[in-house]
């Protein structure tokens, strides 16, 4: 699950939006410098990525990449899964989607300094915004593949991993109920 996923299930839960995106962001297990509400949402994110690296659909997905992408088909599932969220948002939240951004860009601009704190970068309200509306576009989804593949020392076996990912549209909408209702069960009561 990528931002849009994030944030969607830490809305069910009444988590901090700002912590469910500092998941990606904060290293390391000691969340003590944080307000609680954001370090229960980091601990969640952290249980929802693990939950969903294990799913049975996306162990599916992953085992129909060849072995030398296999290791960035998690990347490229988590932006692909954000894209079919944000194309079938209708069946998923009675919040129009650009709404639900806008309301998400404030939360995130909000929670500047921990961003800051955890060695991220400040996102404005609209820029944060408009990158997560971009997911319902799929050059938005390329534009992110791009984005995160520069970050890496070699860039080349992502690029190739996510080629093909329109392809694995129709299976990801096809799972993504189903996904989205295991993440949703996960217990994280104990989390706090």
């Amino acid at each position: 699950m990528n931002f849009l996923a994030h944030l969607w299930l830490a809305e069910r839960r009444g988590a901090s939006l700002a912590g469910s995106i500092l998941g990606d962001v904060i290293r390391g297990g000691d969340l003590s410098a944080y307000p609680a509400p954001i370090a229960i949402a980091v601990r969640q994110h952290r249980r929802i990525d693990a939950a969903t690296d294990r799913h049975p659909a996306v162990v599916h997905l992953r085992g129909g990449y060849p072995d030398g992408q296999r290791r960035y088909a998690g990347i490229v599932l988590d932006l692909a899964y954000d894209h079919a969220l944000a194309l079938d948002w209708g069946r998923y939240s009675d919040e129009p989607l650009p709404a639900f951004c806008t309301r998400a860009g404030a939360a995130i601009a909000g929670a500047a300094p921990w961003f800051e704190q955890a060695g991220g970068r400040r996102s404005s309200a609209r820029g944060f915004s408009d990158l997560l509306l971009s997911y319902a576009q799929a050059e938005g989804i390329d534009r992110a593949v791009l984005r995160t593949a520069s970050r890496l020392r070699r860039p080349e076996p992502l690029l190739d991993a996510a080629r093909d990912w329109r392809q694995q549209l129709p299976a990801l909408r096809r799972s993504l109920p189903a996904l989205l209702d295991d993440l949703g069960a996960i217990e994280l009561e104990d989390i706090a």
